[in-house]
């Protein structure tokens, strides 16, 4: 039984406890960006291994997404809602106090997983809230707390790393959590979607479980075991091929299945898809990267590197709602178009960085990269939603923000594999230029003795200054690579068809 919209007070509190619980689950996705240095220092581990922290998150997230509609229907929207804000609080817990990495990472992983549910059906109680005529405004409100939530939170995670335990990015979930839950069974316990006992598809799961997880393990693991010299990783590709294959073919031909394939036999749900998906890897594989430069390339301190990257939030935050209201009497293709030439441009921009670059050179980019993201979720979201029957939105929303997730997931490990090994071969490069005998040598020799350096440490500063120059060289090919992407995914979107409709559910 569909129930009347909500009015007054009582949509105001529905609408800040939806986006309460989106905000902290979105914010948990950036506030451990800029402190994976310091997590991975503090337990005893490498910076790249510390990036698992991200990619366990992205990837058990992504894998619970498409179990979204399966549990709501058995359980109801409003209860797997809640149920999922309380595991998200209990996991961030367990986060804060995990006294290793490795137990770190297990409870990111479950925490992922029990959070996939939240994006989802915050979108379907918000748009059964609201009056038809007002969804898509409620969309671009929900939408912008999606996009200041990133913004704060490498502000959030680098000065709580720094002036506190960082297992307090995890803490400050609790409270946020407990309002969300307490305000939205209050309010909506009684607008209870209706129940379907729905078979599950348990092939198609475990075999997208079991895929997703060697393919994700074969990218962290990867640069620290060189690849295909490794046996484990061999035997993770060979088990994520077979796996994700068997599993395609599987979901083709399933009555129930975990994750509807046939959805791709729409041309805007295809297009916006790719788009979507292959844009936000190049975004989080960057926005991870950006911090990592900072602290452990430049000097910056964690709070700083996250006070440099704020600036991304103000053209999100300014129009937003200005997109929401007036986006669909523009074309979404030129919005999209607009959206990853800017991405594009801001990307050239960080290919000179450079050992002694100024703060303004980190900040300008930053902050016109915001304009491309205030044009990039919105209407790339409208376009893959704008052909799909009503009946099939929660399907299609699912979908499309599991490869969104996922592929996010993969952009951090394939950035931070490529960072190491970029610096690696410019490491090399610059080595070769180094002798004993030639007078630059011989000049920069003597500078150190006169300074007060023995032979040994001399030798080791320039070791460190080399490897620092091969990071930073490294970081610009990656921006200059990812720019050239974005240019390139300019041509996908053109083939999708209009009309671009507003979307009345789905997924961000």
């Amino acid at each position: 039984m569909a129930h009347p919209p909500l009015k007054g007070v009582n949509l105001v509190w529905v609408t800040l406890a939806l986006s309460l619980a989106v905000f902290m689950e979105v914010l948990d996705t950036t506030i451990a960006n800029v402190v994976v240095p310091v997590i991975a220092g503090d337990l005893g581990a490498a910076t790249t291994q510390g990036t698992w922290v991200i990619t366990a998150f992205a990837v058990a997230n992504a894998i619970s997404v498409p179990l979204t509609g399966f549990l709501a229907n058995r359980f109801g929207e409003v209860r797997v809602f809640v149920v999922s804000i309380i595991g998200f609080v209990i996991t961030s817990w367990l986060c804060g106090m995990a006294p290793n990495l490795t137990v770190l990472v297990l409870f990111r992983v479950v925490q992922g997983f029990v959070a996939g549910p939240l994006i989802p059906l915050s979108q379907s109680l918000l748009m059964a809230s609201y009056p038809p005529e007002k969804r898509t405004l409620a969309l671009a409100l929900w939408a912008m707390t999606v996009v200041v939530a990133p913004v704060l939170g490498p502000i959030l995670g680098g000065w709580i790393s720094d002036n506190w335990h960082w297992g307090w990015i995890f803490f400050i979930n609790i409270p946020v959590g407990v309002v969300a839950a307490v305000v939205t069974w209050k309010q909506l316990s009684r607008r209870e979607t209706e129940i379907k006992k729905t078979p599950i598809d348990y092939t198609g799961l475990v075999l997208m479980i079991i895929g997703i997880g060697a393919l994700q393990m074969m990218l962290d693991r990867g640069k620290e075991l060189d690849w295909f010299a490794s046996n484990e990783i061999i035997i993770l590709a060979v088990v994520a091929v077979v796996c994700l294959t068997y599993f395609i073919i599987w979901e083709l031909d399933e009555r129930h299945p975990i994750v509807d394939l046939s959805l791709f036999k729409d041309r805007n749900f295809t297009v916006g898809t790719i788009a979507t998906s292959l844009g936000f890897m190049l975004y989080m594989g960057t926005l991870t990267l950006l911090p990592l430069v900072l602290q452990t390339n430049l000097g910056y301190t964690a709070t700083w590197a996250g006070l440099v990257a704020a600036p991304i939030g103000f053209f999100p935050v300014l129009l937003s709602p200005i997109i929401g209201r007036f986006g669909h009497h523009v074309d979404m293709r030129w919005l999209v178009t607009a959206s990853f030439l800017i991405f594009a441009c801001t990307f050239y921009w960080r290919t000179d960085f450079y050992v002694d670059m100024g703060m303004s050179s980190v900040i300008g980019p930053q902050f016109w990269q915001g304009l491309g993201v205030a044009m990039f979720f919105l209407p790339l979201t409208t376009i893959t939603l704008s052909h799909i029957p009503n009946a099939r939105l929660a399907a299609a929303g699912s979908l499309s923000n599991f490869l969104r997730v996922f592929m996010g997931g993969v952009g951090v490990s394939i950035v931070t594999t490529l960072w190491e090994r970029r610096e690696a071969l410019h490491h090399a490069r610059l080595t070769e230029h180094i002798n004993g005998f030639s007078p630059q040598m011989q000049s920069a020799a003597q500078a150190m003795s006169q300074s007060g350096l023995s032979q040994e440490q001399g030798l080791e500063s320039m070791r460190r200054l080399i490897t620092q120059q091969g990071f930073i060289i490294g970081s610009n090919e990656i921006f200059f690579a990812g720019g050239l992407l974005f240019i390139a995914l300019i041509v996908v979107i053109w083939f999708a068809k209009p009309p671009f409709g507003s979307p009345t559910g789905g997924g961000h």
